[in-house]
């Protein structure tokens, strides 16, 4: 008999707040499904509070009280029987940090644990990516968000290398990474790529999203390089307005896009990959296959 059930990841980002409802249907004779029933994302940029003044601001402290209370709203009427929420590289470096999970945890009953780029970068991992990952064949897989930047590789089908940077498109956009930091990160990735050849991108986050959606190509068919450097360069020519108003854009999504852009093009160049695979994948699908491994006495992480 078919059996369905109802999961929930809350992900605070360093630009937005999501939360993922996902049906998981059981069947006795084959494998179970994760189908999305909900996606609910509130634009809480904490990264602008975080990385230029050190914490939470009151203002953005009320806002995500107000999210968190209507989540867990939310949540009963899907009827979500285990939920788990994870904060990123904002939450993490703010100096009120937990304080804020202490008054979310006050007000809604909602848990946040504030998780580090290696257990990240190891949630996002245990997604879907090994539908994805042949073999035969090597892959940078780069996910990228407001605060920080998760780098794994992948070859033979196996992880090989992990890291978690804090170039973000937040920071970014505040003009706070410095040279020699982005020297580092070209430095790890170039050294961890080096052996590969015909490395392959697979690039996640809402940024990457969204340039795929913008290409008009059909699931599965990757981005080339040539193309994103294009549309990056077609991006800086609009202004911030005309992002909004003909490209259709969320006005927190207007702004970001552009240093997500670079981030996905300088790991191009590094790795000398020249296509990107766009899988809908990212630390809120790798929320939900926790939970249910964890549920079913599989858990993956330590």
């Amino acid at each position: 008999m078919v059996k369905l059930r109802k999961f929930a990841a809350i992900d605070i980002g360093s630009n937005a707040v999501r939360m993922l409802v996902n049906n998981v249907i059981e069947f006795p004779d084959r494998e179970t499904q994760f189908q999305k029933s909900a996606l609910i994302r509130v634009p809480v940029r904490l990264g602008q509070d975080v990385f230029t003044a050190g914490k939470i601001s009151d203002a953005n402290i009320s806002r995500m009280v107000d999210t968190m209370i209507a989540f867990r709203h939310l949540m009963k009427v899907h009827q979500v029987e285990k939920y788990m929420g994870c904060a990123t590289s904002a939450m993490r470096e703010a100096a009120n940090g937990h304080e804020v999970t202490e008054k979310i945890k006050e007000a809604s009953g909602i848990d946040i644990e504030i998780i580090d780029g290696k257990k990240e970068a190891a949630i996002i991992a245990s997604t879907d990516l090994h539908e994805l990952i042949d073999s035969d064949k090597n892959y940078l897989y780069v996910d990228v968000g407001g605060g920080s930047t998760e780098f794994t590789i992948f070859s033979k089908g196996e992880i090989v290398a992990s890291r978690s940077f804090r170039i973000g498109t937040v920071r970014l956009l505040n003009e706070m990474i410095p040279d020699a930091y982005w020297g580092n990160v070209e430095k790890w990735v170039r050294e961890h790529t080096g052996g590969y050849k015909n490395m392959i991108i697979i690039g996640s986050g809402g940024n990457i999203n969204k340039l795929f959606k913008m290409s008009g190509r059909k699931p599965g068919t990757p981005l080339s390089y040539i193309y994103l450097n294009a549309q990056y360069h077609f991006l800086q020519e609009l202004t911030y307005d005309q992002r909004i108003a003909e490209l259709g854009l969320n006005p927190d999504r207007a702004d970001v896009i552009i240093p997500a852009t670079r981030i996905y093009l300088n790991s191009c160049k590094w790795s000398g990959a020249r296509k990107i695979i766009v899988p809908k994948i990212g630390l809120s699908d790798g929320i939900v296959k926790l939970l249910y491994n964890q549920e079913m006495g599989q858990e993956t992480l330590v």
